[in-house]
């Protein structure tokens, strides 16, 4: 799906997936950190849906990345590990986080703020205040279908017109859908499905053109 959509060669795309996955680095590192946060000693980090973000990170190799809601911030090293694999190929870019919980992103490494930043404050706030034109944009936020309506339609004039929007939300609502309906853009919709796991797995909306 990545590959039809960003028209990169599957292998390059299936490439992106094992580079992550096998980042060894990166995954004891959120591992360790994790388990200091409180969640025991069994906690493992298994990235799901993120291999996705992070293919789609390094196949666009866009200059500004946008993702709202940032948690502890293991999306966050995850987009800015892509971030820093395309510098390494000549290709700069910038990671913007939107966050309202002055608490989040604890797991931001610290090596990966050069190139990364969390905007504290409400997202719909932070989006209008917001100036750079986004290649790669990334709901995950308030899940509440109005909240992420109004996200898309905020930063309908400020992303490219080869901008990709992923959503987070997209296996509880259609909102995601509506506005690729609206706005005359391509959707798809990936869903992931844990194995051997309680959670039933989220997905990947994908807005596109």
């Amino acid at each position: 799906m990545i590959s039809f959509i960003t028209k990169k060669n599957k292998n390059l795309i299936k490439k992106y997936f094992n580079e992550l996955d096998s980042d060894f680095k990166l995954k004891n590192y959120l591992t360790k950190k994790i388990k200091k946060l409180g969640y025991g000693n069994d906690a493992v980090i298994n990235y799901g849906r993120g291999i996705g973000w992070y293919a789609f990170a390094r196949a666009l190799k866009p200059r500004v990345i946008v993702e709202t809601g940032v948690s502890h911030g293991i999306g966050s090293c995850i987009l800015c590990k892509a971030l820093q694999n395309n510098i390494i190929e000549g290709y700069e870019g910038c990671y913007y986080g939107t966050e309202k919980d002055l608490e989040a992103g604890k797991l931001f490494l610290q090596k990966y703020k050069k190139i990364g930043k969390i905007l504290y404050g409400d997202s719909i706030s932070t989006l209008k205040k917001f100036n750079l034109k986004i290649d790669l944009f990334i709901n995950d936020s308030d899940h509440s279908a109005d909240y992420e309506y109004l996200e898309y339609n905020t930063i309908l004039n400020k992303i490219t017109k080869k901008c990709i929007i992923l959503g987070d939300n997209c296996h509880v609502t259609n909102k995601l859908c509506l506005f690729s309906e609206e706005q005359k853009r391509k959707f798809l919709y990936f869903h992931e499905e844990p194995l051997n796991h309680w959670y039933p797995g989220a997905g990947i909306g994908i807005s596109f053109r």
